[in-house]
Formats: structure tokens, sequence, C-alpha cells
């Protein structure tokens, strides 16, 4: 009985469920209080920092002209709403009352149904929420405004597919037309990622599944059945009573505002299984462990040709080997996941393309484009102010307690994948790449961050629901996001 098709769930363990209340004992109180200091500050530096990242473009405080060659306008370029991608703009439409309706539902019965609810259906209903969840806030802004419409914009990979009519040759050339200023340039999103962005929606327009309607349901499918695949990975790696616990947060986070209508959905659902699976496979947690660790592999090796970031993902997959309770378990799943990786990394290479060329040359893209308008001064840490509008302050609040030395000494499968995502994040800020629009391109690493609300005490599980979708509300009603 499991929640992923063709693969059983092996207990390792009993299932622990969660106590209705705290042992009385004197050094539980101190690690409770010791707990609870550590959400108020992180809460409370999460609320400053986001504070600081929305005022400090409005007060033109010098930073932008000496540094480089940039007016208070160019140093918003594209964000008027820093740090989210946006533009203010307060309105509502036909999303609002199911996304009320869903968010409310969610608070007042989700925490108890998860508790309740079947194991084999969980992933599926979680699964289920976060679809609807996220597709009524993408129809906040309408359908074709915030839906059909939104992978069709000028910048977008549907605009470049109709050019693809030879995709060996697109292959072969591609690296040499991903820097910009040639009669053949690849437009901004299609030169920003490796090719394997581009060929799936060539590959959904050649099966008759052409336009921003079907490229957004793929996004929106991929995307949310993240949530599935963290659930099923939170059970394996520490038990059911936590994956219960994590999944009405990972369902109604706020990272669906950009899931349904930016490919980077659709990374973060290749990302995510690719994960799951390799824990299901280290854990020994089904019947098929080579099976799971080479579709890892598979998975994984696919990521990097859909964004060069998703190479970061290393460190959640590290997070997993170090959690294992076999080494030699670890070892295999290890070997076939790179063997599968490789492969995929091969075929590509006949096929014409080889990764590092991409990187190179994307480098060189970047960087003659709006980047050079963006400050790192500023979006070296406003970008962990998009990181948490995206993930809700549930989230901070338990990313708080994953600052746990004992349980990260103990290998706590939760508090090492949580860390490994925050460690990508950071490497990702460091590297100068990524500055605007986070929101969005990290999903592959911040919807793991949501389930680390997970560790916050049971009974205060309902409020924090509420403060994230309040959150995530009013986001999505106040600005009218790029995606």
């Amino acid at each position: 009985m499991g929640g992923v098709p063709g693969l059983e769930f092996v207990p390792r363990c009993p299932v622990r469920r969660p106590p209705r209340r705290c042992v009385q004992g004197a050094g539980n109180k101190l690690t409770v209080v010791r707990s609870g200091r550590r959400d108020t500050v992180a809460v409370t530096i999460a609320a400053l920092l986001v504070v600081a990242a929305f005022v400090v473009p409005h007060l033109h405080l010098g930073i932008v002209t000496p540094l480089i060659n940039a007016s208070p306008a160019r140093f918003r370029s594209f964000a008027d709403t820093a740090p989210i991608f946006g533009w203010w703009n307060a309105h509502v439409g036909w999303g609002t009352v199911p996304a009320i309706a869903i968010a409310a539902a969610a608070v007042w019965w989700g925490p108890g149904v998860a508790q309740r609810l079947p194991w084999r259906w969980m992933p599926w209903a979680a699964w289920a929420i976060a679809c609807a969840w996220a597709f009524s806030l993408a129809l906040v802004d309408g359908w074709q405004r915030g839906f059909a419409g939104r992978l069709t914009a000028r910048h977008e990979y549907l605009r470049q597919v109709p050019s693809v009519t030879d995709i060996p040759e697109a292959l072969r050339t591609f690296a040499r037309r991903i820097p910009d200023f040639q009669p053949d340039s690849w437009i901004t999103h299609v030169s920003g990622h490796p090719p394997g962005a581009l060929l799936t929606f060539v590959w959904l327009d050649r099966i008759g599944l052409g336009g921003g309607a079907w490229a957004g349901l793929l996004c929106l499918l991929v995307g949310s059945s993240a949530v599935a695949a963290i659930v099923v990975a939170v059970r394996v790696l520490v038990d059911e009573a936590t994956a219960r616990s994590a999944a009405p947060f990972v369902a109604m986070a706020p990272t669906a505002i950009w899931v349904a209508v930016s490919a980077d959905g659709y990374f973060a659902g290749v990302a995510a299984w690719g994960i799951a699976l390799l824990a299901l496979a280290v854990r020994d947690a089904t019947r098929h462990p080579v099976l799971a660790a080479a579709g890892a592999g598979l998975l994984l090796g696919w990521g990097i040709f859909l964004n060069y970031g998703l190479v970061l993902m290393a460190f959640p997959a590290v997070a997993v080997l170090l959690s294992a309770v076999d080494w030699r378990s670890a070892r295999r799943a290890l070997l076939v996941a790179v063997v599968a990786a490789v492969v995929v990394v091969a075929v590509v290479a006949v096929a014409g393309f080889w990764w590092f060329d991409g990187y190179t040359a994307v480098q060189q893209r970047y960087w003659q484009g709006i980047a050079s308008d963006r400050p790192f001064q500023y979006w070296g840490w406003a970008n962990l102010a998009s990181v948490v509008c995206a993930i809700g302050l549930a989230s901070v609040a338990g990313l708080g307690r994953v600052f746990d030395s004992k349980a990260i000494r103990a290998r706590s499968g939760l508090h090492l994948v949580v860390l490994g995502a925050l460690v990508a994040i950071l490497a990702a800020d460091l590297s100068m790449l990524s500055k605007a629009e986070v929101e969005r391109i990290w999903l592959p690493f911040t919807m793991w961050l949501t389930a680390a609300a997970a560790l916050l005490p049971p009974r205060s599980h309902r409020w924090w629901l509420l403060v994230n979708v309040v959150g995530a509300l009013l986001i999505n009603h106040l600005i009218l996001t790029n995606w």
C-alpha cells in the first residue's frame, strides 16, 4: 500500500502518532521553550527582511547609481513590486471565491483530515488540493491573463516553438544561439535554459496539444504533483505522522501562486519526484529499489536539461543519502542513480548538445540582459525575502526548528533534506545568476522548505496554516505577478 503507482511502501518502523500533550518533564519544557524562541526569532527576522526588501527600493538611498550606471527605475526593472516580480494592482477575478473557499476549508478541516485519511489516498488528495489551490490562484488574474496566456508571452517558450522545424538541428546549434544580438538568437527564456525546456513544449505541440492552455495544464499538473512527491518522501525519511502533518502546509503553500503559470513548476515536479524516488531506494521502502534508483537518476538527469540550476538538487540528494539507515542500500541507490543520470547526459550529448557549452554561453547571455541593472547589493538579500513570501511564515517558523543539533546528528531525514534545499538556495544566490524572479526560479528548492512546518507543535498547525493562506491570498490579489 503506497502513494506511488507501482511502488509499494514497506514500513521500517511502527507509525508514531503525535502525542496529544507534551510530557511534563523539566527537560522537555526547556526544549519546548527554546524551540518556541527559535520560531519567534526566525519569523521576526523574516518579517523584517520582507519589509526592508519592499521599502528599500523606494528610499533612493543611492545604492544604484554609484555602483552601476542605472536609474532607480532600471534598478527595479520588471520588478516594480520588488522583491516580488510583478506590478501593484489590487484586483479580484473568477478564482477569488474558489481560492478563499479552498483556503478556508484547508484551515478548518485540513489538519484533521490529514491525520484520518487512509494513507493510500493521502498523496493523491494532497496533489488534488494543491492543483485546485494553484489553479484558483491563477484564475484570480483571469483565464487568459492568469493562465492560458502566461506561457505565450513574447519572451516565453511557446513563442519559439513554431521556429523549431528540425529538432536534431536545433539541438546541434542550441549552444551557439544562446548569446544575444545574433540574427537567430533564442528568445529570453529559451536562451536561459537548456534545450529540455523548449523540447518539452515542442513535443507537446507535435502531439496536438499546442497553445498556452495545454502548456499551462502540463505545468499545473506536474508542478502540483511535487506536493505528493514531498509527502511520500517525508513518510519514507521520517514517519507517517510527520508526513501527515506536512501535507496541508505543502499543499497550501504560497508557492502555488507560481506553480500553475510557469515552466519552473514543471521543473519542480520533475526534481521532486527524482528526490522522492531516491529516498524510496535509499530506505529500501519499495519492493523495487533498483527501479526506484534508476527512476531517480533519469528524472534528476533530465532535470539538469530543464534548468541549469537543477544541478544544485545534488544537495538535497546528498542529504537523502546521508539519512540512510543501511549504507549498502545508499551505495547501491547512488550507483544506479548516477549511471541512469549519465545515460541521460550521454544521449543528449550524442544528439548534439553538451551541457557545459550551454552553461558557459548562458552566463554570457545573462549579463547581456537586465541582470546588469539589478545590483547584487540589493538582490543578494532581497532574493531571500522573495523566498519568505513564497514559502510563508509558517515554513519560516518550521525552519527555526530545522537547526536542531540533536536531530542533525541523528541524521533526521526531514532536517537534512530541508537543510540541503537551503544550501542549494544559498549557492544559487551567491552565484549572482539569480537576481529577482526567484520566487519562481527557485521553486524546485523552496517547495521542500514548506515541509519544515511539520516540525511545529500540532496544536498550532491550524493557526500557522491560516497565516500562510492569508499571505498567499494577499500577494495574489494585491500584486499582478508576472507568473
